[in-house]
C-alpha cells in the first residue's frame, strides 16, 4: 500500500460517500488479509498433540507468535517456522494447519498473492 503525502486535508473533497468509501476499505480489507495459521505440535505417533503458535502469512513472509506470549518470530513462510517448534530428541513434530480462507484468493499459496497483488 501506497504511503499518503500529508496536505491539508480541508482543501481536498472526498473520495466518494461515506457509505461507499466504508464499502472499498472493507472489501480492501478482505481482499488483502493474511492467511492464517497455526503450528501444531504433535508428541510420538499420535500419542498427544497440541497448538504451539499461531501466524498469519503474507505475500513474501510470515509472522508467527508462540501461544505462551514468550516467542515472536518474522520467517520467511510458514514452514520456516516449523524447525524452531520440532525437538526430535523429545519426540516432539510440527506441522502447519491453515484455517479457512477469508476469501478463494486466499487459497493461493502465498507466493501466488505476491503477484496477484502487484496486478
Amino acid at each position: 500500500m501506497e504511503s499518503t503525502t500529508h496536505h491539508d486535508t480541508t482543501t481536498l473533497e472526498p473520495l466518494c460517500g461515506e457509505e461507499e468509501f466504508a464499502e472499498i476499505l472493507n472489501g480492501m480489507v478482505v481482499d488483502f488479509a493474511p492467511r492464517l495459521f497455526a503450528v501444531v505440535q504433535e508428541y510420538g505417533d499420535r500419542l498427544n498433540g497440541w497448538f504451539a503458535a499461531w501466524g498469519m502469512a503474507f505475500p513474501g513472509h510470515a509472522e508467527v507468535v508462540a501461544v505462551d506470549g514468550g516467542l515472536r518470530m518474522r520467517v520467511q513462510d510458514a514452514e520456516s517456522a516449523l524447525r524452531v517448534f520440532t525437538a526430535a530428541d523429545d519426540d516432539v513434530s510440527a506441522r502447519i494447519v491453515w484455517l479457512p480462507a477469508v476469501n478463494s484468493r486466499l487459497e493461493q499459496e502465498p507466493e501466488d498473492l505476491a503477484h496477484a497483488q502487484r496486478v
